[in-house]
């Protein structure tokens, strides 16, 4: 058991700041009145231009070899596609069920980890995993949620999985900074290729004046910060962890949600009883683990 004063402790509580911040990302989405795919885009914009100005003040004097900036970039075009599926599955649904839905990225998290970090399959894991997928199955069958934003919700989490693995491995190698800074820059140049392709670029002077507020916050609080210090915390953290606890995602995010938007936001009493279940295999997989450490 960890004390007040254990790193490790603070690293949790520190976690959970974050997933409260990501929480809050949701409702961000639905207030900006661009799409998908531009507001990722823009998003990414403001996260780069931070980070960019943080590697000035505290420049990191690291050269990389051809193959590891190739790495950077194939992670940074999966964050930007997680980013823009997460953002459409909020146009296409609302908030609630979009966050919920993303609790399935545990269960593709036990898939994924033991291939990455090659280690045996922990059954438990999936069963847990598996678990959460009854449970959303479940809220979707008592919700008016159109198919088009539970797919892009499993995609959104299935690409988020697949990312946080990932840097699980570059993290031991990268510093976090840099590590964003390269991805999150590699992300923003994909989606700039896709909006010249499609002709669906929406320009700086055609975005509504409130919108830049939000887009600001987006970049630089729930992306530039948020997602550098995540990066950090998996130096202590194992990814299926982190998974399994951003499922206070919707917690969170849900409770903003009804306070901003009201009755747009409200869902049946089962559905969150639903979300109860999902909360209760998070508290399992801490006591499974409190009771293996």
């Amino acid at each position: 058991m960890h004390n007040a004063n254990s790193p490790v402790w603070r690293k949790y509580v520190h976690l959970h700041f974050l997933i409260f911040i990501w929480g809050f990302t949701a409702v961000l989405g639905k207030l900006v009145s661009l799409d998908a795919l531009n507001l990722t885009w823009y998003r990414l914009a403001m996260a780069v231009g931070a980070l960019w100005l943080w590697r000035l003040w505290r420049p990191m004097r690291r050269r990389y070899r051809r193959e590891d900036y190739l790495r950077f970039a194939a992670n940074g075009i999966i964050i930007a596609l997680h980013w823009t599926a997460f953002f459409g599955a909020i146009k296409a649904g609302n908030v609630s069920s979009t966050l919920v839905a993303m609790s399935s990225g545990a269960f593709f998290t036990s898939l994924l980890e033991p291939l990455w970090f090659k280690r045996r399959v922990d059954y438990r894991e999936i069963l847990l995993g598996l678990g959460i997928l009854v449970g959303i199955a479940y809220l979707f069958g008592i919700s008016d949620i159109r198919p088009l934003a539970l797919v892009l919700a499993l995609a959104a989490a299935f690409l988020s999985a697949l990312f946080s693995v990932w840097n699980g491995l570059l993290i031991r190698r990268f510093p976090a900074v840099d590590l964003s800074f390269y991805e999150l820059l590699a992300g923003w140049l994909f989606l700039a290729l896709v909006l010249s392709v499609s002709g669906s670029w929406t320009a700086p002077w055609e975005v509504p004046g409130r919108d830049w507020l939000w887009i600001a916050v987006l970049g630089n609080v729930c992306t530039a910060y948020t997602f550098t210090v995540s990066l950090d915390l998996l130096r202590y953290i194992n990814p299926f962890t982190l998974m399994l606890s951003i499922n206070m995602e919707p917690v969170y995010g849900i409770m903003l949600a009804l306070l901003i938007f009201g009755d747009s936001e409200r869902m049946r009493p089962g559905f969150y009883m639903g979300t109860l279940i999902i909360l209760g295999l998070i508290v399992l997989n801490a006591l499974m683990k409190k009771g293996r450490g």
